[in-house]
């Protein structure tokens, strides 16, 4: 990376956000602060810029920033075969999920307009009058992760990894001090090959291992949202490099998971 390209901040501040800017720091990037979610002075016409936030400051400076900002298929986790999610997963419209008279896990696929959490039925969803019909979500039958990993990756290969949780508790640790780092691993080739061309050139992707001893996925989520745990920052300032960065530099290939920006005004 050479010298007068920024890395874009959300105001909130955050471990991995910490992390990625001594990271970018160490490489001769800018690492600036959107306050009030609005595009930093620093970043004028012509310079060329990355992003690491939520949704939000995606949408919020994306456009003005010409960036393209890659995240996986909202139906990704609903498209791949039951032998890697080990269930059921539909992806649906929300008002379709409020038919539902079964208990299941529910969740946005990356915009967070609700909590993700078991329903009994779909009659607790978010009512019209809160959210839209045709909002997608996803609905899973439920099942009960031991242990869960977040896997940070960069054209279609493991750049870094973490542990992030045993059994309901956040637990962190690399994944190289996880007694499962082998098992992991080897779920995520066949996990990445069976994916094929499915998701972006940069992704992050969470797996687990269930309470049956099978190992499962748990979901998919944009790099330039997602937190890092306990991965290598360097890594992981690898892969939020290629997930938000200018329209320009970004390959044929990933152009059909860019998120769709408003349109930039002013």
């Amino acid at each position: 990376m050479t010298t007068g390209r920024l890395l874009i901040l959300a105001p909130r501040v955050t471990d991995t956000r910490l992390q990625l800017a001594a990271a970018a720091h160490r490489r001769g990037l800018r690492a600036v602060t959107a306050h009030g979610w609005r595009r930093p002075e620093e970043a004028g016409p012509g310079t060329p810029a990355h992003l690491y936030g939520g949704p939000l400051l995606a949408d919020s400076v994306g456009g003005a920033l010409g960036l393209v900002l890659l995240e996986p298929p909202a139906d990704w986790l609903a498209r791949l075969p039951q032998e890697l999610t080990c269930r059921r997963v539909e992806a649906v419209t929300l008002a379709e999920a409020r038919r539902l008279r079964r208990p299941a896990f529910v969740k946005p696929p990356v915009d967070k307009h609700f909590p993700a959490r078991i329903h009994t039925d779909g009659s607790r969803l978010p009512g019209p009058d809160a959210l839209d019909d045709d909002l997608p979500v996803l609905v899973s039958d439920i099942v009960r992760f031991v242990r869960e990993y977040r896997l940070l990756v960069l054209d279609g290969a493991v750049r870094t990894a973490s542990r992030y949780a045993v059994g309901p508790a956040l637990d962190t640790a690399p994944l190289e001090e996880d007694p499962h780092h082998a098992d992991v691993l080897a779920f995520a080739r066949d996990l990445l090959t069976a994916a094929g061309g499915s998701l972006p050139s940069a992704a992050v992707v969470d797996v687990g291992l269930l309470d049956d001893g099978r190992w499962a996925v748990v979901e998919a989520n944009p790099a330039w949202a997602s937190g890092g745990y306990a991965c290598d920052p360097d890594r992981v300032l690898d892969v939020v490099l290629r997930a938000a960065g200018p329209a320009a530099e970004a390959g044929p290939c990933d152009l059909p998971f860019a998120r769709r920006l408003p349109e930039a005004v002013g």
